[in-house]
C-alpha cells in the first residue's frame, strides 16, 4: 500500500472537490433536507487516513467530519473511492472522479437549519447520483421523519424510495402544519 505523500496530498484536494453531496428528503414531507452548494472546497477531518493509489481507495479513518457550505456528515469511518478520467495514464498527473463513497459508524448527514439523516451505513454513488441508507435509517425534518430498512435518495430524480422488511415496515410520521391565508 502507498500511504500518504506529499504528492498524493496535493493531488487529493482536488479529488475531494470534486464530491458533491445532494441530498433530499423523500416525497412524504416533500421538502429539500440536504441539498446543498457544490460550488466550495469540502473539508474532511478525522483522526488519521490513508491513500492507496493501487487500489484507487482514500480510508478516513475515527471521528469523521466532512463539510462543504452548510453541508455536515459525521461517521466512524469514510471510504472514498476514486478512479481516473478516461485517457489519463499517469495518475499523479492526471484528474480523478469520485466513484462512490461509503460512510461507516453512526452515519449523520446534516445540513444546518433544514434536516437530518442517520443510518449505520450510508453509500453515495456518484455516477448515479443516489444515495442508500441502511442499519436504521431514518430522515428527518423538523418533527416529521421517515424511516424503514432501506431508504434510497435518487438525487437527480429528486425522489426517494423507503422499503421495510417484515420485521421493520417503513414508517412515515409527518405533522400536519397550519396554512397560513
Amino acid at each position: 500500500m502507498n500511504y500518504i505523500k506529499y504528492r498524493s496530498v496535493l493531488y487529493i484536494i482536488p479529488l475531494l472537490m470534486l464530491f458533491h453531496p445532494s441530498f433530499v428528503l423523500p416525497k412524504a414531507p416533500q421538502e429539500e433536507i440536504l441539498k446543498t452548494d457544490t460550488s466550495g472546497p469540502i473539508v474532511i477531518k478525522s483522526n488519521t487516513f490513508e491513500i492507496d493509489n493501487k487500489k484507487n481507495i482514500v480510508t478516513f479513518t475515527g471521528d469523521v467530519n466532512a463539510r462543504r457550505d452548510n453541508l455536515t456528515i459525521n461517521c466512524q469511518k469514510l471510504l472514498l473511492y476514486y478512479h481516473n478520467q478516461p485517457g489519463i495514464k499517469d495518475p499523479e498527473k492526471g484528474e480523478m472522479s469520485i466513484d462512490r463513497i461509503i460512510a461507516t459508524g453512526e452515519v449523520k448527514i446534516r445540513r444546518s437549519d433544514v434536516g437530518l439523516a442517520t443510518a449505520e451505513k450510508a453509500v453515495y454513488y456518484q455516477d448515479d447520483e443516489k444515495v442508500v441508507l441502511t442499519g436504521k435509517p431514518v430522515v428527518k425534518q423538523g418533527d416529521d421523519f421517515v424511516e424503514g430498512s432501506m431508504i434510497t435518495l435518487f438525487l437527480k430524480e429528486n425522489r426517494s424510495i423507503v422499503e421495510g422488511s417484515e420485521d421493520n415496515k417503513a414508517r412515515a410520521v409527518i405533522f400536519p402544519k397550519s396554512r397560513k391565508r
